[in-house]
Parts: C-alpha cells; structure tokens; sequence
C-alpha cells in the first residue's frame, strides 16, 4: 500500500520518541486508504514474562495510533486530544525483538470527539492485539500548558519509504 507520508516525531514519548534510549522509536506513516501504519520492534526491557512484551506496552503503542490516525486521516497534524476511554483484547502473547505492525482507523469523528480502531499484528497478519479507543479534542496548550508542540515534536526524518507492504 501507498505511503503518502511520514508523521512527525517527538522527543522523549514513549512510543515516538527519538530522544528516549527506553523507547521504542516508532515510525508513523498515513497510508492512501487513510489509515496510519507504523512498523516497529518491541525489545527486551518492554517485557512482562520472558519472550512475551508487557501488554501495558502493547496498549500504549495502540494508544498512540489514535491522535495519529486522525492525522493520517486529515493529512493534518494540528488536531490534538486525549483518551477518555481505551478496550484493549489481547488476542495472542506479543514477541519482542520481532517486527510487528500497528495500524490505527478513525471510525467516526464529530468536532469534539473521535472514535479509533487501534490494532497490532505480525508482518503474515497474525492479530495480537486491538483496541477501540475514544478522544476529546483540545487544544495542545489546554493538554500541556506552556509547552510548544513544535518544540516537542521537532522531527520529521524523511526515510524514502514509498510503500509499506501489508494487506490487513
């Protein structure tokens, strides 16, 4: 499928942080069918029991697709919120140090919220886990007050992905 382009990065999110050394350093793209895709490794300090990742872990990753799908959706990364609600199903125990996939799909927005399917899987479809979440929107400053979006998400690392190949 067509990557139409790269989202921004922060620098210390757990998930999207390039700054942090304990996170995972994902990289989000919005998709031409308007969903958000992010290839990614879980690695070994994000473990529950030996070879299988926290679900707490799993979660936040699926979390995080959710502001990100309605910028995938959009192709606008000025809308900002926070979850009021997250059901998460644990389908099967999630692998670290293997690629996996997380693909986040607004199901409905309206002005002041939005509804997200957030979903993981191995590259051969294999679902681990997903998630339905729920967002109001609010403004960055109203979420972090004082701090710059700008500031915090400084990077977009072009990588000349073009296409991510995943049929689920």
């Amino acid at each position: 499928m067509k990557v139409i382009s790269r989202q921004r990065n922060s620098k210390f999110c757990l998930v999207c942080g390039l700054d942090n050394p304990f996170g995972i350093r994902g990289a989000f793209y919005n998709m031409e069918d308007g969903r958000v895709m992010s290839p990614f490794q879980f690695h070994f300090n994000h473990q529950s029991y030996p070879q299988r990742v926290h679900g707490g872990m799993i979660t936040t990753v699926l979390d995080e697709l959710g502001i990100r799908a309605v910028w995938a959706k959009n192709l606008d990364d000025t809308v900002f919120g926070v979850t009021t609600s997250l059901t998460t199903k644990y389908r099967k125990p999630a692998p670290y140090e293997t690629d996996l996939i997380s693909v986040g799909e607004v199901l409905s927005e309206t002005k002041r919220f939005f509804i997200v399917s957030a979903k993981l899987y191995d590259p051969d479809g294999v679902l681990y886990a997903e998630s339905e979440l729920k967002y109001i929107k609010l403004p960055a400053d109203v979420i972090s007050k004082g701090v710059d979006v700008h500031d915090q998400m400084p990077y977009l690392v072009e990588d000349g992905v073009t296409e991510l190949n995943f049929n689920f």
